[in-house]
């Protein structure tokens, strides 16, 4: 009967120890428990600041290629604008090139129309002694019955030489 006795106390006790084990363990999980809960709670304030964080960033990115695209279109316009006056520029440049051109040919013409209107040995000798190509550019302009009488009144050397300039002009020129 002790051995009954002993072994019932012995059962007892091992019932007794389980009980505690069992809440002991349940203890844990509820401790555990709370440790998941806490970090879950902290893993979706992390995940609703990231959230918060790529709205705003994106946001951001939006105004930034916002403003990116305004600059651009200033840009563009800026180009339009100096393209406009470039072509503006250039269209007076051909004009006032156009109008130089119109004043030396009228300049010519004078010059042609005064010796023209001279004496053929006065106009000889006033060739004689002006620059080849000045005189070139105006022989150009004078009429062949004006040119012949006044090479006729030159020096040989200078009407050849002058007419020898005049071969090699441009026909455009003549």
């Amino acid at each position: 009967m002790k051995f009954l006795l002993v072994t019932a106390i012995l059962i007892n006790l091992l019932c007794a120890s389980a009980k505690n084990r069992t809440f002991d363990c349940t203890k844990i999980f509820e401790e555990r428990k709370q440790e998941l809960v806490e970090r879950l709670e902290k893993i979706d304030e992390a995940s609703q600041s990231l959230e918060s964080l790529k709205e705003a960033t994106s946001m951001l990115l939006d105004k930034k290629k916002a403003k990116i695209d305004e600059e651009m279109q200033k840009i563009k316009a800026i180009e339009a604008e100096i393209k406009a006056k470039e072509d503006r520029i250039a269209a007076l440049l051909k004009k006032n090139e156009q109008v130089l051109e119109d004043i030396k040919k009228n300049k010519l013409t004078k010059i042609s129309t005064l010796y023209a209107k001279m004496k053929a040995a006065a106009a000889a000798d006033i060739f004689s002694k002006m620059d080849v190509k000045e005189a070139t550019a105006i022989l150009t302009t004078l009429p062949p019955k004006v040119l012949g009488k006044i090479f006729a009144k030159m020096k040989p050397d200078k009407a050849a030489e002058l007419t020898h300039e005049l071969a090699l002009m441009p026909k455009k020129e003549l």
